[in-house]
């Protein structure tokens, strides 16, 4: 799950414990949203900074529904198009789980063997992505590197 530290960072979810992930106006990363389960877990990555990188994990506490600031029309996300009959876009809660002890840098995830078909480093616009447990397994070898 990626997000802009300056809008919303893994240290704002460890402070709140608990937060709703909206915002999201892409119909691919909406499908990935959709498919979180309660107790799903997810890295939390940092984009738009430098370096941007994966900065700890997030754990599902409640699975998607209907993201409010799609109805408001004062929210940068509100959708004319969408309606509380017929919802567009959703968003699950989340909680904090784990803050890294380090960054694991895109750069740093480019030049890892095994990570060569993750989505990250092939689609890296899609801002919820699907992570294959093999690369799951990798990233987590990676956040014990110090």
């Amino acid at each position: 799950m990626k997000t802009e530290p300056e809008a919303f960072s893994i240290s704002d979810l460890r402070r709140k414990k608990r937060a709703h992930w909206d915002g999201v106006r892409s119909f691919q990363a909406r499908t990935q949203l959709q498919a979180m389960r309660v107790g799903d877990l997810a890295l939390f990555y940092h984009s738009s900074t430098d370096p941007p990188g994966v900065v700890g994990l997030c754990r599902v506490v409640r699975e998607a529904y209907p993201d409010d600031s799609q109805f408001d029309p004062n929210s940068k996300y509100f959708d004319p198009k969408s309606t509380p009959e017929d919802p567009r876009w959703w968003m699950p809660d989340v909680g904090f789980v784990r803050k890294f002890p380090r960054v694991i840098t895109l750069a740093e995830l480019r030049t890892v063997h095994g990570l060569e078909p993750m989505v990250l480093l092939n689609r890296s616009r899609l801002s919820v992505q699907p992570v294959a447990e093999e690369e799951w397994q990798i990233v987590m070898q990676l956040a014990e590197q110090t």
